[in-house]
C-alpha cells in the first residue's frame, strides 16, 4: 500500500481519464442487490479516504477524516479504481469494516489482532457476497452511468508521431480500442 504505481501511462503516451465519479452506479446497484439477497447487513453509499500504508492512521488523522465526514478510512482502492477506470473497467468498492481506526474512545487503537479477527468473520459474508453477484451478474456490459465503460475517448492527449512504441504494445490490452490494434 505504499507508493504503488496508479497509471498504465506514463513517458511516451500519457491519458488523462475522467475520475469524478470512481464507482460505478450500476454496478453499485448490483452489489447492494447481491447483499440483500444474501442478507448481508450492508450501507450503500459513502466517502472513503484511501490512506497510504503500512502503518495505520495517527489519532490526529483519524480525528481530521472523521470531522471532514469520511465514512471509511482504508488503504486498498488506490490505485485499484484509477487502473481500472484506464482499463475502461466499472469499478465499486465493497468495505467490510474491520475497526474504528483509533479515534474512538471505547474501542481504542486498532491493532493487527483485532483487525485480524475480524476479517475472519467477515469472510463468509464476503464469499456469498460475491458469489451471488456472480451468480446474477448480468450476461452483457451494462454500460456505465459515468462513463468509465469509454473513459479514454478522447484521454489519451500524446500525439501519435511521439508515442513510444514499447509503452503502447504493453498499452493495446488495456487502451487498444483508442490506441489501435
Amino acid at each position: 500500500t505504499v507508493r504503488r504505481v496508479s497509471t498504465f501511462f506514463g513517458p511516451g503516451c500519457v491519458a488523462h481519464v475522467s475520475f469524478a465519479h470512481p464507482v460505478g452506479p450500476a454496478l453499485q446497484d448490483l452489489v447492494w442487490q447481491a447483499a440483500q439477497a444474501e442478507g448481508i447487513p450492508c450501507a450503500r453509499g459513502g466517502t472513503a479516504v484511501c490512506m497510504e500504508g503500512p502503518q495505520f492512521s495517527t489519532l490526529a488523522e483519524s480525528l481530521t477524516y472523521k470531522g471532514l465526514g469520511y465514512d471509511v478510512i482504508h488503504m486498498t482502492s488506490m490505485p485499484e479504481a484509477k487502473l481500472a477506470r484506464e482499463a475502461e473497467i466499472t469499478y465499486a468498492v465493497v468495505c467490510m469494516v474491520t475497526d474504528y481506526d483509533c479515534w474512538h474512545e471505547v474501542h481504542g487503537a486498532v491493532d493487527v489482532a483485532s483487525l485480524i479477527a475480524v476479517m475472519n468473520e467477515n469472510r463468509g459474508k464476503a464469499q456469498r457476497l460475491f458469489a451471488r453477484l456472480a451468480r446474477d451478474f448480468p450476461a452483457e456490459r451494462i454500460p456505465c452511468p459515468v462513463g468509465s465503460h469509454r473513459a479514454l475517448d478522447g484521454a489519451v492527449i500524446t500525439h501519435p508521431e511521439a508515442r513510444d512504441p514499447a509503452l503502447v504494445a504493453k498499452l493495446r490490452t488495456v487502451a487498444g480500442r483508442v490506441l489501435g490494434g
